[in-house]
């Protein structure tokens, strides 16, 4: 069973959706219990950083997704739930994040001509062949809806970046925690695919 993180804020329904058409055991669940005997968790979220991390804190869970991370259990994040994974974000300052990766969360900027908030597909710079794109090649079109994105500290934790004005470090791989700014559950063939994958992470005793 996968576990899908239910903290009051998050596009919950997408993301179940979408696991349940590839055929995944799939519960929404606020209980820590359930957490920990899912064979992977995901975070979902969207809206602004500092009150879905003030809405994580106040379901009690802060706690159990550190466990879950230092199991090394399968975990995936997705678009804000990528970016509480990590220090701190311009969108709220003062709010620290979860801080299980380095980096910070920047504003896309205005400057360059292009609309912000990034809404739409956009190409992925795979730098990586493994985990959530295993089988898939060339530059997959993925779909975006973010203001901020992530500069990541530890550039080996990145598994692929996109354009967009900036360089965006769109998703993250590190042990079994992958996270993701873009939303593999309205990515088409290949976001379902990365789902696929993640499915086959949490059913292998070792890593992919």
């Amino acid at each position: 069973m996968i576990a899908i993180i239910d903290y009051g804020a998050g596009n919950l329904q997408s993301v179940e959706k979408a696991f349940r058409f590839i055929g995944a055991e799939i519960e929404i669940t606020k209980d820590a219990e359930r957490l920990r005997e899912a064979e992977g968790v995901v975070l979902p979220g969207v809206g602004a950083f500092g009150d879905s991390m003030a809405s994580l804190k106040s379901s009690g869970l802060v706690h159990t997704i550190y466990d879950i991370v230092e199991e090394k259990k399968p975990f995936l994040g997705i678009c804000l739930g990528l970016q509480m994974l990590f220090e701190e974000s311009e969108e709220s300052p003062g709010v620290p994040g979860l801080g299980i990766l380095k980096g910070k969360i920047r504003r896309i900027p205005d400057t360059y001509g292009l609309k912000v908030p990034h809404i739409g597909w956009n190409s992925l710079e795979l730098r990586r062949k493994d985990g959530l794109f295993a089988g898939l090649s060339g530059s997959p079109y993925v779909y975006f809806v973010h203001s901020y994105y992530l500069k990541a500290e530890e550039d080996e934790a990145v598994s692929s970046r996109a354009q967009y004005g900036v360089t965006i470090d769109a998703s993250v791989q590190k042990d079994r925690l992958f996270a993701t700014q873009f939303h593999p559950e309205k990515s088409g063939r290949a976001g379902l695919k990365m789902l696929q994958n993640f499915v086959a992470l949490t059913q292998k005793g070792t890593e992919q």
